[in-house]
């Protein structure tokens, strides 16, 4: 038992944390090329966003929204109009 978790061990150290390792000696040469990865993805949300807020500003130009007080059923028991 002893011998598989130190495998687990090794795995994990020898391994799967070679990419940690690498960025964390990369970080004390260059904070903003250890960090691009995460530059990367905060440009994916924000063209995620800019592109969901036209997508909303469309349907509501189009009135294709219910803005009734009583829209949804579970808003109440007369929600059919």
């Amino acid at each position: 038992m002893k011998d598989f978790l130190e495998l687990i061990q090794s795995l994990f150290e020898d391994v799967l944390f070679v990419p940690f390792h690498a960025l964390r000696e990369l970080e004390l040469e260059s904070w903003f090329a250890a960090n691009a990865l995460n530059w990367v993805f905060m440009l994916i949300a924000f063209v995620a966003f800019i592109f969901w807020m036209k997508q909303l500003k469309k349907f509501n130009d189009n009135n294709e929204e219910n803005r009734d007080a009583k829209a949804h059923g579970f808003l109440g028991k007369n929600a059919e109009v």
